[in-house]
């Protein structure tokens, strides 16, 4: 004779399958789960696997353990010179402390803004108190670390853990961008007109320099050249009037055949002159002993 399965048993065992599915959950590796009765919490599972809770009467919370990233507005903000940047910063955060978290923000978008805060916050607080200059400079590190000093005090007090924040890019606003541009340029341009005037200036003097000391090697030269010059004539002199003293007759020979040579060179000049001329009397009579 078959046997069948009462209702009320069915029921039973549906209730009891309906228990057992609504009191297990599973905790995977990348989140924290707390479990709440009645609004208090009894544990926190940070172990994965699967659980058992209290079904109707025990609630869960589960939270990401891995870093969250927060990439918020660009923020302008004033340095000390009165410099205006705008600043596009990230930060990446993991929750430390699940029950914190949960009493004050409760969930991950309502962290994000109060991190927001923060972080633009300090940004105005560490910036205001820097020039342009240092921020582009090795002051940087010591500047980004005391913004993440700042920003991981303030966000400790939400039960998260700042691995890192950083300054991705730092622009000018457009219009200062233009104006520091276009003073730039003048200031450039200013500098090559004083290094031009300089170069000419540099210039002028070499010019000068050497022009002196053209002018003094040829005056020396020159004054070499007259004593030289004289000092030969000197000597020339003496071998005429030696030669003249041998023999005067074929000096005076010597010097009208000479006159002759340039008297007759072709330079335009006509002269008149007796032919019985004492300029010509070597033509007409050679001396007898030569």
């Amino acid at each position: 004779m078959k046997k069948t399965i009462k209702p009320a048993v069915l029921v039973a065992l549906a209730v009891v399958a309906i228990l057992v599915l609504s009191s297990a959950y599973v905790v995977r590796q990348t989140e924290t789960a707390m479990v709440f009765q009645f609004g208090k919490l009894i544990r926190v599972d940070k172990e994965p696997g699967l659980k058992f809770k209290v079904p109707m009467i025990q609630n869960l919370v589960f939270y990401d353990k891995r870093l969250i990233q927060l990439d918020p507005e660009p923020e302008e903000v004033i340095l000390s010179d009165q410099k205006r940047l705008k600043v596009d910063s990230f930060t990446r955060f993991r929750i430390v402390n699940p029950l914190l978290f949960y009493q004050t923000v409760l969930t991950e978008r309502k962290a994000i803004e109060r991190l927001e805060d923060i972080i633009n916050s300090s940004l105005r607080q560490v910036l205001g108190k820097v020039t342009l200059p240092s921020l582009l400079s090795e002051e940087r590190k010591n500047i980004m670390k005391e913004i993440s000093d700042k920003v991981r005090a303030g966000a400790i007090e939400l039960g998260v853990e700042v691995a890192d924040v950083r300054i991705r890019r730092a622009d000018l606003p457009k219009e200062v961008s233009e104006a520091i541009n276009e003073r730039m340029k003048t200031e450039r341009e200013r500098d090559a007109k004083e290094f031009r005037a300089q170069g000419q200036e540099l210039a002028q003097e070499i010019r000068a320099k050497s022009e002196r000391e053209r002018t003094v090697i040829l005056a020396e030269a020159d004054k070499k050249a007259q004593t030289t010059k004289g000092e030969g004539d000197n000597v020339a002199a003496k071998v005429w009037a030696s030669a003249a003293n041998k023999d005067p007759e074929f000096f005076a020979f010597y010097r009208s055949l000479d006159a002759y040579k340039k008297a007759i060179e072709d330079n335009g000049t006509s002269m008149v002159l007796s032919p019985d001329s004492e300029f010509f009397k070597y033509f007409n009579k050679v001396p007898a002993s030569r």
